[in-house]
C-alpha cells in the first residue's frame, strides 16, 4: 500500500509537523530503501545525501522528526518548488520511502520593457537576473520592489512594475522560464506647492529654502528639478526643524504633513508646524576638564551668554561630523591624544527661555599607538608606504595625523583613494593603547599614454610609457618583470610626441625619496626635439627649415616643515642647445645659427587637496616658480646698447629700400638683413631672461560630491637688459586643448577651451598671459577600474606681446560642458564642447563652438 505524506511549506516551518496516513501509530521503522522521482535534474544520490536520510536509519511514523528535518533541509536549498515524501512499502519493521521533487525553474532570459534601452543591462545586473538563476517568489518580489522604488526615487511616484514568467519548451531536460518585467513609470510627479501652517516667526520662503532636496515647480530653476522622493522629503522635514533651531526656536517641531494629489498629476505638500518660543544662551559651565582651561575651551566653543540659541551650531562646535579638520571641541581633544574622551552638552535650566548649559567632559587616558600595519599592498613595497605614514608606534594618538595619513596615501596614486580606510584594532581604554591598520587597494599605476587632439592645423599625438611605481634596483632581476619591476614608488617615462610641425623624444626618471631617508625628490630628464617652420601660405610644415633642440635637466625637491608641511621647495638646473637650420622668422633672424639656454628654476608649491588626486573633493593646490638665466650682460663685455642702435639702423635701411628694384639698393637691403641676423646671433647666443609663473586652484564641496573648482594662472617672461631684449624662446601660446606643447624647449601651450589651439597668441607667442577658470564637477562613478565625472566650465584668458599691452580685464571668454574618464592603463581621457564668446585676433565675429578631444591632459 502506498501512503502519501503531504507536506505544505507553511506546515513545515510553522507547525514543524508531518501528517502521515499509515497503519499503526508512532511506530519505529528501519529505512530499507530511498528512491527519488519527479521533475528534477539532480541525481538520486545527491538528493538523498542532502536530505540527511540514510538507509538503515530508524524513523518514527507518524510523529518523528527525521522526515520533517529532511524536508526542511531540502526547502532551505532554494532549489525546488515542490517536495513530497511517500511511503511506498512497509514490510514488518522496514519501510521504503520515495522523495518526489519538482525543480525550481531556471531563468533563460529576462526582458525588461518600459525603460530606456541603455538602462536595461544595469537593471538586469542590479537584480542578478542572469541566465541560470533559480526563479523564486522571493526573486520576483525583490525585483519588483527594487525597480519600482528605483523610479520612485527619481520622481516617478506612481511607478508600477508587473512581472510574469512563461515556460520555455525546448529539448533540454530541465524546467526553464522567460521573465518579462513590464515597467510603467508613469509621469514624474512634480510638486505644485509647498504650504506651511503655524509659521509666524520664519517666512515660508525661508523654510522652503531650507528644504534642499524637495522643491516646488519653477521653470527657471535648472540645477534642482521639482520631484517628490520620500527619503529626501523626510530629510527636508528635519532641515526645517534645524532651521528653527539655528534661529533660537529649540522646541520647534513638525506636527503633521500631508500629501495632496492634484488633478493635474502634481502634488501639494501641507506642513503643520509648532514653532515654540525663542531661546537664548545663559551660563555655560565646563565640567571634568583638566587638560584645557575654561578659557581655552570657550575659544573653541565661541558661544557667549546672551547669544541666540543655535542647536545646529552647538552640535558642530562640539563635534562637526561633516569636516574631519573642523576646529571643534572633540578634535581639540582627539588631536592631542585623548581618543577616549567624550563631550556631552546638557541643558540644566531653561527658565525664562534662557538655557543654562553644562558641557560635561570625560577626558580619559591619553591613547598611544601600539602597532601600525598596512594591508592590501601586494605590489607596493612596505617601506614606500610606511615612510608616508604620519602615525608611528609609541606616538601619541592624533586624529589629525590619521586623516593626514589617508590623504598622503591617496596622493601617491598607487591605491584607490576611495577605498583607503584606517581601521582601529585592539582599542584598550584601560591601558590607553590601540593598534592602527590601514587598508589599501592597489590600482594600476603604469600607463600607456595615448594623447591626441586636433589643432594648430593638424593632429597632435603622443605615444609613451609611464611607470609610476617603478623599481630601478630590480631591473636586473628577471623574476621582477611582471611585466616591469614595480613597487619602489619611482617614476620612469619614455615619450614620443609628434605632429606635422614637430617631433619630440624624451626620457625622464624621478625618485621621490632620494637615499630613502628624507622626503627629498630627485628628478632628471633628457630630450630631443625637431621642429619645422610653419608656412602660412601653404598651411603646411616646411621640412627644409627646422631647428633641433637637445636638453637635459636635473632637479631636487624637498618637503618643508614651515609654514606647514604641505609646502614643497623645488630647484632644478636645465640646459638646452638650439641648432637652427634655415629657420628665419620674425624672431629667428639668424636662421642658421645656434643658441644655448642654461637656467636655474626655483619653485614653491603647496598641495593639500584630498583624497583622490583624480577627483579632489577639498583643499587647494598652488605653485609659484621663477626660471632664471645667468645675467651674462653684466660680465660678458658686450655693448648691447650699441648693438640695439645698429640693429635699428639696419631696420631703417630695410624699410627705406623695401620697395626698391635698384640692384645697389637691393644689395644694401640684403646686407642689412644679414647684419641683423649676425646681431641677433650675438644677442641670443646665450639666452638671458627670467620667467615667473603662478598657478592656483581650489576645490570646494557644494553638496555631496558636487565640487566647485576655481583656478587662476599667470605667466610673465622678462629681460634683465632691455637693450638685449626678450628672448625668442620660453614663450606662451594660449588657446585650445593645451596639447600642442613645446615644453621641452621652454615654450608652453596654455589651454583655453572654446578656441583653436594657440589661436589667441601672436605667431611667435606671448610674453605675458593670464587665465581664469571656474569649473563645476560631479562624479558619475569613482570606481577602482574607472573614474568618470562630468563638468561645466567658464573660462577667460588673454596673451600679450609686451607689458604695455597687458590688460587683465580684456579677456577672451568661453563656456561649455565636458566629461572625463580615468582608466589606470591609459590615464585621463576627455572631450569638451566649448563656446568662444569673443573673436579671434584679426577677426570681428565671435568664434562659436569648438570641440576638444583630449587624452592624458588636465585643464
Amino acid at each position: 500500500m502506498k501512503t502519501k505524506i503531504t507536506h505544505l511549506l507553511f506546515l513545515v516551518f510553522f507547525l514543524s509537523n508531518i501528517t502521515v496516513t499509515a497503519q499503526g501509530d508512532g511506530k519505529v521503522y528501519t529505512i530499507e530503501e530511498i528512491t527519488v522521482s519527479g521533475n528534477t535534474t539532480f541525481s538520486s544520490q545527491t538528493v538523498v545525501t542532502y536530505s540527511g536520510l540514510r538507509k538503515d536509519d530508524q524513523v518514527t511514523i507518524p510523529g518523528g522528526n527525521k522526515i520533517s528535518d529532511a524536508i526542511k533541509k531540502l526547502w532551505s536549498s532554494n532549489l525546488f518548488s515542490s517536495i513530497e515524501i511517500y511511503i511506498t512499502k512497509i514490510e514488518g519493521s522496514n519501510v521504503s520511502l520515495e522523495i518526489e521533487l519538482i525543480d525550481l525553474p531556471e531563468l533563460k532570459e529576462a526582458t525588461i520593457v518600459g525603460v530606456k534601452k541603455g538602462k536595461i543591462d544595469g537593471l538586469i545586473k542590479e537584480n542578478k537576473l542572469n541566465p541560470g538563476v533559480k526563479v523564486t517568489e522571493n526573486l520576483i518580489t525583490t525585483t519588483k520592489n527594487y525597480v519600482a522604488n528605483k523610479y520612485k526615487k527619481q520622481g516617478f511616484l506612481n511607478a508600477k512594475v508587473n512581472i510574469s514568467t512563461s515556460e520555455v519548451v525546448d529539448s533540454l531536460q530541465k524546467t526553464r522560464v522567460d521573465m518579462l518585467v513590464d515597467v510603467d513609470k508613469g509621469n514624474k510627479i512634480k510638486i505644485k506647492s509647498i504650504n506651511f501652517n503655524g509659521n509666524s516667526k520664519l517666512s515660508a520662503k525661508k523654510l522652503r529654502k531650507a528644504m534642499k532636496n524637495t522643491k516646488k515647480k519653477n521653470p527657471i530653476r535648472l540645477l534642482k528639478r521639482s520631484k517628490y522622493i520620500e527619503a529626501d522629503y523626510d530629510e527636508d522635514l528635519v532641515a526645517i526643524v534645524d532651521k528653527y533651531k539655528e534661529n533660537g526656536y529649540r522646541d520647534a517641531r513638525v506636527i503633521s504633513d500631508t500629501i495632496i494629489i492634484n488633478d493635474d498629476n502634481t502634488i501639494s505638500l501641507k506642513i503643520d508646524l509648532e514653532e515654540g518660543e525663542k531661546y537664548t544662551y545663559g551660563k555655560i559651565n565646563f565640567l571634568g576638564n583638566t587638560v584645557y582651561t575654561d578659557e581655552q575651551l570657550n575659544q573653541v566653543l565661541k558661544i557667549r551668554e546672551g547669544d541666540t540659541y543655535n542647536g545646529v551650531e552647538l552640535e558642530k562646535r562640539i563635534a562637526d561630523n561633516t569636516d574631519p579638520d573642523a576646529f571643534d571641541l572633540t578634535n581639540l581633544y582627539q588631536n592631542n591624544g585623548y581618543l577616549f574622551s567624550t563631550i556631552t552638552p546638557v541643558e540644566v535650566s531653561a527658565d525664562g527661555n534662557v538655557i543654562d548649559m553644562e558641557i560635561r567632559i570625560t577626558e580619559g587616558k591619553p591613547a598611544y599607538f601600539n602597532n601600525i600595519t598596512v594591508v592590501g599592498n601586494d605590489k607596493t613595497n612596505d617601506n614606500v608606504i610606511y615612510r608616508e605614514l604620519r602615525t608611528r608606534p609609541g606616538q601619541l594618538y592624533s586624529k589629525r595625523n590619521v586623516v593626514r595619513t589617508v590623504r598622503e596615501l591617496g596622493q601617491l596614486g598607487f591605491f584607490d583613494a576611495q577605498q583607503i580606510s584606517p581601521d582601529f584594532k585592539n582599542v584598550n581604554p584601560t591601558d590607553g593603547t590601540l593598534d592602527m591598520e590601514y587598508s589599501v587597494v592597489e590600482k594600476g599605476s603604469s600607463q600607456i599614454e595615448l594623447q591626441g587632439g586636433y589643432g594648430g592645423g593638424g593632429f597632435i599625438g603622443t605615444l609613451g610609457l609611464s611607470f609610476n611605481n617603478f623599481s630601478i634596483k630590480d631591473i636586473f632581476k628577471k623574476e621582477a618583470y611582471k611585466p616591469v619591476p614595480m613597487g619602489d614608488g619611482q617614476r620612469l617615462a619614455l615619450r614620443l610626441q609628434a605632429s606635422r610641425f614637430y617631433q619630440t623624444y624624451s626620457f625622464s626618471f624621478s625618485e621621490p625619496w632620494l637615499g630613502g631617508k628624507k622626503p627629498v625628490s630627485f628628478s632628471t630628464s633628457l630630450s630631443h626635439t625637431k621642429q619645422f617652420l610653419y608656412n602660412p601660405t601653404t598651411r603646411k610644415a616646411d621640412k627644409n627649415r627646422s631647428f633641433n633642440i637637445t636638453g637635459i635637466s636635473v632637479g631636487l625637491a624637498k618637503k618643508l616643515s614651515e609654514p606647514d608641511d604641505y609646502f614643497v621647495l623645488s630647484q632644478s638646473i636645465g640646459f638646452q642647445h638650439y641648432d637652427l637650420n634655415n629657420y628665419n622668422t620674425g624672431l629667428f633672424t639668424f636662421g642658421d645659427g645656434s643658441s644655448n639656454n642654461l637656467s636655474y628654476t626655483i619653485g614653491l608649491s603647496r598641495n593639500n587637496t584630498f583624497n583622490d588626486p583624480i577627483y579632489p573633493e577639498g583643499g587647494s593646490n598652488f605653485s609659484i616658480s621663477a626660471k632664471l638665466s645667468p645675467p651674462y650682460s653684466v660680465f660678458n663685455n658686450v655693448d648691447y646698447k650699441a648693438l640695439k642702435q645698429e640693429r635699428e639702423e639696419q631696420e631703417d635701411i630695410i624699410a627705406q629700400y623695401a620697395n626698391s628694384s635698384d640692384p645697389d639698393e637691393i644689395e644694401l637691403r640684403d646686407n642689412a638683413s644679414e647684419r641683423i641676423g649676425e646681431i641677433d646671433q650675438e644677442r641670443f647666443n646665450w639666452l638671458e631672461f627670467y620667467k615667473i609663473k603662478f598657478k592656483g586652484e581650489w576645490f570646494t564641496r557644494i553638496k555631496g560630491k558636487l565640487i566647485l573648482r576655481p583656478s587662476v594662472e599667470f605667466g610673465f617672461l622678462g629681460a634683465y637688459n632691455n637693450d638685449r631684449g626678450i628672448i625668442p624662446f620660453e614663450r606662451f601660446f594660449l588657446g585650445g586643448d593645451g596639447l600642442g606643447t613645446y615644453s621641452l624647449d621652454g615654450r608652453e601651450a596654455i589651454a583655453l577651451r572654446g578656441y583653436p589651439n594657440q589661436a589667441l597668441s601672436s605667431q611667435d607667442g606671448g610674453t605675458i598671459y593670464n587665465k581664469f577658470s571656474l569649473e563645476l564637477r560631479y562624479p558619475i562613478t569613482l570606481g577602482q577600474q574607472a573614474k568618470i565625472y562630468g563638468l561645466a566650465f567658464l573660462e577667460g584668458g588673454a596673451s600679450y606681446d609686451s607689458f604695455r599691452d597687458y590688460d587683465p580685464f580684456n579677456l577672451k571668454r568661453s563656456a561649455g560642458l565636458g566629461i572625463r574618464l580615468f582608466m589606470p592603463a591609459f590615464g585621463l581621457l576627455g572631450i569638451d564642447f566649448g563656446h568662444g564668446f569673443d573673436s579671434l585676433p584679426g577677426q570681428t565675429v565671435k568664434h562659436g563652438w569648438e570641440t576638444h578631444f583630449i587624452i592624458g591632459q588636465q585643464f
